[in-house]
């Protein structure tokens, strides 16, 4: 299994919850906390940036990507607007966490509460190339469920 090393660096003034970290010894991303100076309550269909009061510094090549999870979508309709969240390697602000409550219910947020996953994935970069044609594929412009069910 690959490893890398991603710096990390705790906001000041913030609070001490614990930094991103693996549940499990198979888990392949990394429970994001939320740093809230207090509770937040989202009513059904209210969305937040859920502040984490970290910074990360990534490899080049490298990219962050926030995800929700699983428990807080089943179990409570929570969900991320922009899943998965890239972080770039350049990115030096705190990472934050757009969260939307698609429940039935009012769902509150609180300080140290695992909010999202991290995962870390290496990425490659393309050079466009302009052409006035394509290849056909069998596919060709076959939409949206076009193999069907």
């Amino acid at each position: 299994m690959d490893s890398f090393i991603v710096k990390i660096k705790r906001l000041p003034g913030r609070s001490v919850n614990p930094l991103p970290r693996y549940m499990t010894p198979h888990s392949a991303g990394m429970d994001l906390y939320a740093e809230l100076p207090s509770d937040l309550t989202l009513s059904p269909g209210d969305r937040s940036l859920i502040p984490t009061g970290i910074v990360l510094a990534l490899p080049d090549g490298y990219e962050a990507q926030i995800r929700a999870r699983s428990g807080l979508a089943l179990y409570h309709g929570i969900t991320l607007l922009n899943s998965p969240g890239t972080v770039d390697p350049d990115y030096r602000g705190e990472l934050g966490v757009i969260i939307i409550n698609h429940g039935t219910g009012p769902f509150t947020v609180k300080n140290g509460d695992r909010i999202a996953q991290i995962i870390f994935s290496k990425f490659t970069r393309v050079t466009l190339q302009e052409v006035s044609e394509l290849e056909e594929t069998g596919r060709n412009d076959g939409g949206f469920g076009h193999t069907g069910r």
